[in-house]
């Protein structure tokens, strides 16, 4: 097994938890799959929505497992169409929304999507090399020059979305366009905002240089979070993923913490 996951998904201050995540690892088929949602808390059914979305990707990978820009695109397209569903079926749920941040992988590749604020960070050799961009109106201002990165994630109208799952309008993927090569010391971290907003990306890279396990590295993390975080803390879910050229002795490929 190549991969070692380990995944939190945690309730914070709030009253119910409208994050979730979840993933599937195909060994005989060479090929997985990680998930991570964040139901629109503002609106009524954002747990539903961020369920929905994970299971029905996860659903349609099973199906028909691939690596590509079409693929990540169908599985995407299918948790839409069911949300958009459930949203006629179900009056009470016309407005529920959720965000996405997923990864395919062939075991020699990865690709990843996202539609919303929630991110994925790849790391090479201990330090950040590629992170998306989330698709929110902070993050448009600083494409645009009229706020600095940094000040993306301090922002006041940071949870103000420009796409997401559920809004017909408002569902356009980010579908990273070509695969990447998986190399010894790659790790991944799919987090919503309640997670990133607390962990500073230098934050990520020195609790990651102090941990060998991604469980560790998670802890170290959420430990780091809930010593920042304020009384009203937000739901956090964050799913770390270490690739292994060699997979290791030690088997703790499955390691969530959940409540």
């Amino acid at each position: 097994m190549p991969f070692k996951t380990s995944l939190t998904c945690k309730i914070g201050g709030k009253e119910d938890n409208q994050d979730y995540a979840d993933y599937v690892i195909l060994k005989k088929k060479n090929a997985a799959c990680w998930v991570v949602a964040d139901g629109l808390g503002g609106h009524r059914g954002g747990g539903i929505a961020a369920k929905t979305a994970v299971e029905v990707i996860l659903k349609s990978f099973k199906e028909n497992p691939g690596c590509s820009v079409e693929a990540i695109n169908q599985y995407l397209d299918a948790a839409h169409g069911e949300i958009l569903r459930l949203q006629q079926e179900k009056p009470r749920l016309s407005r529920m929304r959720t965000t996405v941040v997923m990864m395919v992988s062939d075991f020699k590749h990865v690709l990843w999507a996202h539609v919303g604020d929630s991110r994925l960070y790849r790391l090479q050799k201990g330090l950040i090399d590629f992170q998306t961009k989330d698709q929110s109106l902070p993050q448009a201002m600083a494409s645009e020059g009229e706020i600095t990165a940094d000040q993306v994630r301090f922002h006041k109208e940071r949870n103000v979305l420009l796409r997401t799952l559920g809004q017909a309008e408002l569902f356009r993927p980010q579908v990273h366009q070509e695969k990447q090569p998986l190399t010894e010391g790659n790790a991944f971290l799919l987090c919503t905002d309640g997670f990133w907003e607390h962990v500073l990306e230098a934050e990520m890279e020195m609790d990651y240089a102090k941990a060998r396990t991604p469980g560790k590295w998670l802890r170290k993390m959420e430990k780091r979070l809930l010593g920042k975080a304020k009384a009203k803390l937000d739901n956090y879910t964050a799913m770390a993923v270490y690739f292994y050229s060699k997979a290791p002795t030690t088997d703790f490929s499955r390691e969530d913490t959940r409540k």
